[in-house]
């Protein structure tokens, strides 16, 4: 059993309140969730309304699978052409590492 996890630093576009920031936020988390099956949410920068952390985390039988999963979450927010990807850091751990 694997765990994956990556978590995306994002910019996002001319966003200038909470509810705003709710509105390119939300879309996000649900298609990373309905078209991955990962677990999806913002966990960082919660204060700030141009800027997000967003996080997945998924797991799975086999260290392929998660990285597989986890490329396709990178290349569908890298692609959101209303946020700028500004880092992206991923961890994989498996039933060896505690």
């Amino acid at each position: 059993m694997f765990t994956g996890t990556l978590a995306f630093d994002v910019l996002l576009g001319d966003v200038h309140s909470r509810k705003a920031k709710r509105g390119v936020v939300r879309p996000i988390l649900a298609e990373l969730t309905r078209r991955y099956g990962v677990s999806a949410a913002e966990v960082g920068h919660l204060d700030l309304h141009r800027r997000g952390l967003l996080a997945v985390s998924v797991v799975a039988a086999d260290a392929g699978r998660c990285r597989d999963v986890l490329d396709g979450c990178e290349r569908l927010v890298a692609a959101r052409p209303e946020i700028e990807l500004l880092s992206a850091h991923r961890r994989l751990m498996g039933e060896e590492d505690g």
